[in-house]
């Protein structure tokens, strides 16, 4: 076969790319309510956050899975392409994270109610993380697919759940009241816990497996954080301290959400080894 061979042009129906990938969709799913042309940016750039949530979404509950079943190796890969689908999710913030409030408020009125807090798919992030709320599911009521598919997630346990179910079965001495507790309910640092990783780190050698798995959910830990400072950074930018789309504290919230580490035995177990 010839190498500056001519592709297949002529396709009876759609191209195989498009059945594939529904571009066609994607690009038209785009609704402006404002004659501001900076608010497509805007718009588009949500959009992408939330495909970003869906893959992130995946990986974190085939990690959760793969730990349930002992397979480690494949929790790590999966919490490792996690990492690079959460460094592209924080770049989201670039087209976003220097407006003006000039800029914000000439399509800000067109969300109305709307607020990023209402994205389901970030929620099913956030219990995957272990920071469960039965309140959040309570904007989702008047849509009952969506809300199921939240409850179902708020009632599994997080993926750190699972990690410490592993280091329980593993002969780490994870302390009963935490594996046995409603998985419903938001974790709660744990001395016990801590130590359990303070331990593992003491030895790396001897822990290796559990110290590369501690990694990996730190560098989950570690984006994670970064998106929420970027997050509360552009919007300080926009909108300084007035309150938020939907009715919340804004940069105040937002704030209280940054000061919160994710897997926060694994930050504070370092103070100790």
């Amino acid at each position: 076969m010839s190498h500056d061979a001519a592709p297949h042009l002529d396709f009876a129906g759609t191209t195989p790319y498009e059945d594939y990938v529904q571009a066609d969709v994607l690009t038209h799913l785009q609704h402006t309510l404002s004659d501001d042309p900076g608010e497509m940016v805007f718009l588009v750039t949500t959009q992408v956050m939330e495909l970003w949530f869906t893959v992130i979404v995946h990986e974190w509950e085939t990690a959760s899975r793969a730990l349930s079943e002992d397979r480690v190796p494949a929790a790590i890969d999966a919490l490792k392409r996690s990492v690079r689908e959460l460094e592209a999710l924080n770049s989201s913030w670039k087209p976003l994270g220097q407006l003006t409030p000039a800029q914000f408020n000439s399509y800000r009125d067109s969300l109305g109610e709307g607020s990023g807090f209402q994205s389901a798919m970030y929620r099913r992030m956030e219990f995957l993380l272990g920071d469960k709320s039965a309140s959040m599911l309570v904007p989702h009521r008047g849509a009952p697919r969506v809300h199921a598919e939240l409850e179902k997630a708020l009632q599994q346990p997080s993926l750190y759940d699972e990690a410490l179910r592993f280091l329980a079965r593993r002969g780490f001495a994870v302390p009963s009241a935490v594996l046995e507790r409603d998985p419903a309910l938001k974790h709660e640092p744990s001395t016990e816990v801590e130590a359990v990783w303070a331990g593992i780190y003491a030895d790396p050698d001897g822990h290796a497996e559990a110290v590369r798995l501690g990694e990996a959910l730190t560098d989950v830990g570690e984006l994670v954080w970064r998106w929420r400072n970027d997050h509360l950074v552009a919007t300080r930018r926009a909108m300084g301290s007035k309150t938020g789309t939907g009715g919340s504290a804004g940069v105040a919230w937002l704030e209280k959400r940054a000061r919160k580490n994710v897997f926060p035995e694994l930050w504070t177990a370092r103070s100790h080894v």
